[in-house]
């Protein structure tokens, strides 16, 4: 168990269940640490592994660390920074606040209010950057790249899962419209007939509220006569081996926040195909790693994947400089560098953006 004495950056994480959020400080806490940042999670729905301290914790914010004046408190959502103006404005806790912004589109003006009280904010894209109306540094998310690597056994081939064909195709992530299941299921029954070689896989929860999207669509793949080729996994337990074992990864997302999963895919050694939502089009070379197309064109999408199933030695080239890419742009430890210098500054009361 973390001490409250010796951390000097809280990451709060206030929602249980798992989003892009969770992974990213999954991946991004124990790179903080290798860097020497004393940071540690605080919070619920998050792994054992990682530097946690208990709720009760927070009764301990009036006294310093042993090495500064004061903590940062690094909130990601709504429900994290508005503790954080309680906790430093009300109760006079020695916090310094610091705000990640993800979000591609206009905020809430419930949002803007409580960006408006933050120290330092930081944006992950160029693009969500574009949404803030204070001043912030852009800092893109990076990936672990000792979580996320290419093939290394038999157990991460394709014929190491029993599936028909010789090649895997998959989508990642929750199954509901946001996420733009819809898009890649009537890509795969558009597709998938004149390829006999490849077979699809959805890995990601139905939750309740999302049952009848679900079913509607295997439904249409009942239709097709593709229930044995467009299959749904569920929620695995690590779908890092299925990054792996595919050939090609889409991102179909109509919206998103930032958006991991390309990156994930690509340091696993697979190209992408996704949409322009979150900052994936800020990660994929065009024509070289993979193909970017605009959020919800399903037409698009399709075309953009067709290529890869009829020459599959295009996906293993853009696979292979997507790894090359995501290597010398988007390792953690760079995310972790850069977010070491915003701590710096706000320790020392000097502004972050830039």
């Amino acid at each position: 168990m973390e001490t409250l004495g010796d951390t000097e950056i809280l990451a709060p994480h206030f929602k249980r269940r798992l989003s892009g959020v969770t992974s990213s400080i999954i991946q991004l806490v124990p790179a903080q640490r290798r860097h020497g940042d004393r940071v540690a999670t605080i919070g619920p729905g998050l792994p054992a592994f990682l530097p946690h301290l208990p709720l009760t914790a927070l009764l301990g914010l009036w006294s310093p660390p042993r090495r500064r004046a004061g903590r940062i408190w690094h909130a990601r959502r709504n429900i994290e920074m508005l503790p954080g103006i309680l906790m430093r404005d009300l109760l006079r806790m020695k916090l310094t606040l610091l705000f990640t912004s993800a979000a591609q589109r206009r905020h809430s003006a419930w949002t803007r209010f409580l960006i408006g009280r933050m120290d330092g904010v930081v944006a992950t894209s160029a693009r969500s950057g574009s949404f803030l109306e204070v001043p912030h540094r852009v800092i893109r998310h990076g990936i672990d790249l000792a979580r996320f690597h290419p093939p290394a056994s038999p157990e991460d081939e394709m014929a190491a899962t029993g599936l028909p064909g010789r090649h895997l195709i998959g989508c990642f992530g929750r199954i509901r419209h946001q996420k733009g299941t819809d898009l890649f299921v009537d890509a795969m029954i558009a597709l998938l007939p004149r390829y006999p070689d490849w077979t699809a896989i959805l890995c990601g929860r139905i939750t309740p509220e999302h049952t009848v999207f679900g079913d509607a669509l295997k439904g249409k793949i009942a239709a097709a006569g593709l229930a044995e080729r467009i299959l749904f996994l569920g929620e695995v337990e690590d779908v890092r081996p299925w990054y792996r074992r595919l050939s090609l990864y889409v991102a179909p997302s109509r919206n998103e926040g930032f958006g991991l999963t390309p990156l994930e895919a690509m340091a696993s050694q697979t190209a992408v195909v996704a949409s322009d939502a979150g900052a994936y089009a800020e990660m994929i070379l065009e024509g070289e790693t993979g193909a970017v197309v605009p959020a919800g064109d399903g037409d698009a999408l399709t075309r953009a994947i067709e290529p890869y199933l009829a020459d599959p030695a295009r996906a293993e080239l853009h696979g292979e400089r997507g790894l090359d890419h995501v290597r010398a742009h988007f390792a953690i430890e760079r995310e972790a560098a850069a977010l070491s210098e915003v701590y710096e500054a706000l320790f020392a009361g000097r502004p972050v953006a830039g």
